[in-house]
């Protein structure tokens, strides 16, 4: 019970707290006084986490959201999962920190999961701490092996934000500067519904990316060290190709002796619903020479990874350590949330869920202009909006869902290629419920309707 304030007590009570809204205000102005003009924030007025629970986070206003973007396909499992939070809690309290110099059995126990679910044979692991030192060492461990800086990589591609991995994206909304440590050659494949093949069938659609593969290669010198693809796209937009072109490509590859390099920073742990890892989807090939992880497996902590067969792995000719990959605290955490993970069955949660919401998506979106169309697999869900008049990709459109979903209740990301972020990226936990699918998807469905209103009539700009 509050005591009742007056003037007799003025002198001796503590000051008025400021509005949360006005605290927002200041931690943003702090933030753009010491961190990078370049460094993206969502929404107009920039939002706080300050705590979250299964499919939700809290804002430092109380306000609470239900969470369809998970840290960028981070948070894999569900916000504060108590087998990670008690891993990491023990761990801490054991050790913190000792480096890839000492025995590590949190690490060598991950790894040989990590190895086993590969699918490569005579597996090796390296942990790095994100996707982006995941990517920077399978291009290392390539040109290594094959001794070459030539690189294939798909169009509208993102494979992380070091010098190395923006040489190899082919987005040039994340493509900072043209200057590259590698000679990268960008083949077509990535986007099955634009760009010159898009009228073709599947089939055809296959056979022409296969010949611009063999056409590239005619114009190299023939020791092209790897080719890197996300089997499905994820900054730029959740597009993927035909299921088995990478298999194509690999026939290609190998005759060339080219490796394979799959980023599955974003597609791994199951999030595809059909398969556990995005490759699969392209199993006539079998396995890729080199594969890449990170995000989801952590929940959150800093985990990322690389693996290999053996010889490949282990063609590098001088010392290496990881300092912070593979740290105590951070393999307990992934560990613990794979065990979850496969324990749960999350993988076939994120394809009956993630089925149910895009054909609810598909629903929502019947009748609107702005939608040109809803894709993904699993729980990996993209939304492309236009403008109604043109039908050229619409990064307003976008902007308006994402401000309107917000206040009704619900976070999403953004994403697209050509500079536009005209997709909507729908990338909830993998333990998403029926209900919190449905309730999401009613917010989306008002949001865009509120796009569409906002934009009917306006002229292309």
């Amino acid at each position: 019970m509050s005591l009742p304030q007056g003037p007799h007590t003025a002198p001796h009570s503590e000051p008025p707290s400021p509005p949360r809204s006005e605290l927002q205000r200041a931690l943003h102005t702090r933030h753009r006084a010491v961190l990078p003009d370049w460094l993206a924030l969502s929404y107009e007025q920039p939002l706080e986490i300050t705590h979250g629970e299964g499919r939700y986070v809290w804002d430092a206003e109380g306000r609470r959201y239900l969470d369809f973007f998970g840290g960028i396909l981070t948070t894999m499992t569900a916000h504060a999962l108590p087998e990670v939070t008690k891993a990491v809690s023990e761990q801490a309290a054991r050790i913190l920190h000792t480096s890839t110099l000492y025995l590590n059995r949190p690490m060598v126990e991950l790894a040989e999961r990590i190895a086993a679910l590969s699918g490569i044979p005579d597996a090796r692991v390296f942990f790095t701490t994100s996707g982006t030192e995941a990517n920077d060492a399978a291009l290392l461990l390539a040109t290594a092996y094959r001794r070459s800086h030539q690189v294939l990589a798909m169009r509208n591609s993102y494979h992380g934000r070091s010098f190395s991995a923006v040489g190899i994206t082919g987005n040039r909304s994340w493509s900072p500067t043209s200057l590259s440590p590698l000679h990268t050659l960008y083949v077509h494949g990535g986007v099955r519904t634009r760009g010159p093949y898009a009228h073709l069938d599947d089939a055809a659609f296959t056979a022409a990316c296969v010949a611009d593969l063999e056409d590239m290669l005619g114009q190299t010198r023939g020791d092209v060290a790897a080719l890197i693809a996300e089997p499905v796209q994820g900054v730029g937009g959740f597009t993927s190709p035909p299921d088995q072109l990478y298999a194509a490509f690999r026939e290609v590859l190998q005759r060339h002796g080219i490796l394979w390099i799959s980023d599955e920073v974003q597609t791994g742990w199951g999030r595809t619903g059909d398969h556990f890892w995005g490759w699969q989807a392209h199993d006539a090939a079998g396995p890729p020479d080199i594969l890449t992880f990170a995000k989801g497996i952590g929940n959150g902590m800093s985990v990322g990874g690389v693996v290999a067969r053996a010889e490949v792995m282990n063609c590098l000719d001088a010392n290496s350590i990881s300092t912070f990959g593979g740290s105590p605290v951070t393999m307990a955490a992934a560990n613990a949330n794979l065990a979850h993970l496969l324990a749960h069955d999350l993988q076939g949660n994120a394809r009956r869920v993630g089925g149910l919401l895009a054909e609810r998506l598909r629903a929502a979106s019947a009748g609107l202009d702005i939608v040109r169309e809803v894709r993904g697999r699993g729980l990996m869900i993209g939304v492309e909006l236009v403008f109604p008049s043109t039908g050229d990709p619409s990064p307003e459109a976008a902007s308006l869902v994402l401000e309107a979903a917000r206040e009704g209740g619900l976070l999403i990301g953004k994403g697209g290629g050509h500079s536009t972020n005209s997709v909507l990226r729908i990338a909830p936990p993998l333990s998403l419920t029926t209900a919190e699918a449905e309730a999401g998807a009613a917010v989306l469905e008002r949001a865009l309707h509120t796009a569409q209103h906002e934009l009917s009539g306006k002229a292309t700009p």
